[in-house]
């Protein structure tokens, strides 16, 4: 079975809509943010912004990401912590999701499921809590690196 796709926020879109003013290097930040295929840390970012625009400097990315979190467009983790205490960012989606995290090989692969939305209810109705958001993240071997660990039958 395929993963189902996670839909995330259009970042330029709502900005816009927020009338935020756009610079070319925030708008160089937002697109790599949206387009990123993994999550990406402040020094990732810099790192993938200035191979289009060497001027890009730390400051203007902590800026625009302070923006966006502020605007309530991205999200903050910190995936278990697998790099030592290294934040990473990804535009909001449009509904709740796992983060599994690799310890080995630091993969970290999005899950969303039926189930999940399941027990969120079950959690809110046993509760009588309204659940606002729901962050959860799984640490352990990826499928890949659980097969590279396996002993080999000789």
């Amino acid at each position: 079975m395929a993963p189902a796709v996670i839909e995330r926020r259009a970042l330029r879109q709502e900005l816009t809509s927020k009338r935020v003013r756009m610079t070319a290097q925030r708008r160089l930040l937002i697109d790599i943010i949206q387009n990123a295929k993994r999550h990406l840390d402040a020094a990732a970012l810099l790192k993938l912004a200035r191979k289009h625009d060497p001027r890009v400097n730390r400051a203007t990315v902590y800026r625009t990401l302070s923006l966006l979190k502020r605007l309530s467009l991205i999200d903050e983790l910190d995936l278990m912590h697998i790099e030592g205490e290294k934040h990473y960012y990804e535009a909001k989606t449009q509904s709740d999701h796992l983060h599994l995290a690799c310890f080995r090989c630091g993969e970290i692969i999005e899950y969303i499921s039926p189930t999940f939305e399941r027990l969120k209810q079950e959690i809110g109705a046993e509760n009588g809590f309204r659940i606002a958001v729901t962050r959860l993240e799984v640490g352990g071997t990826c499928a890949r690196c659980a097969r590279a660990a396996a002993p080999t039958v000789p």
